[in-house]
């Protein structure tokens, strides 16, 4: 068993790992088989906030307006409907995923995509109140070619998050006791 499932809505939401993992496969191919989407990008699109910001916009398909900053990003990830999810759920497939171990906005983007997807995967608002649509499946999987998942822990490492690390996988979530208490 392992820690995490992409293909339901249940914590972690980002997930380091292996490219070669049967787990994401196998997940994956579920959460399609239901309807949902997967949408692919390379971590050398990823290097700074506005070129990760114009990679999701274009993968993805956001809104003319979307702003390209961090808060942007969060609020388009938590708003997609159903011409991005088809009605089920994403997984967003990150490969080279280990030209990111370095970069200065790797804590900052984990933080920003935890907290997407964790609005998107919920019943409830921030604040606690139900919300008027259904939850939206969303995960975020780091493809690794070469480097270990757990060489990424102390890079992302932060109050505000849980990172996790079992086996070839590192998971991240949000602090739920920090961000709902």
């Amino acid at each position: 068993m392992t820690p995490f499932d992409v293909s339901r809505p249940v914590t972690p939401w980002v997930v380091f790992g292996p490219r070669n993992a049967v787990e994401f496969d196998r997940q994956v191919a579920a959460l399609t088989a239901a309807g949902g989407r997967v949408y692919e990008l390379h971590a050398r699109e990823l290097t700074d906030m506005v070129a990760t910001c114009d990679a999701f916009a274009r993968e993805i398909g956001f809104p003319s307006y979307f702003g390209r900053n961090w808060d942007a990003l969060v609020d388009c990830l938590d708003d997609l409907h159903d011409h991005a999810t088809g009605g089920v759920g994403i997984v967003v497939l990150v490969h080279g995923a280990d030209v990111l171990l370095n970069e200065g906005h790797l804590r900052v983007f984990m933080t920003m995509l935890c907290l997407a997807a964790d609005r998107a995967n919920t019943e409830v608002d921030p604040d606690g109140d139900p919300r008027n649509r259904p939850v939206v499946i969303e995960h975020f999987v780091f493809l690794l070619d070469e480097a270990k998942a757990a060489d990424f822990a102390a890079r992302i490492e932060d109050p505000d998050l849980v990172v996790s690390s079992e086996g070839d996988f590192l998971t991240v979530a949000l602090d739920l006791a920090v961000w709902r208490p």
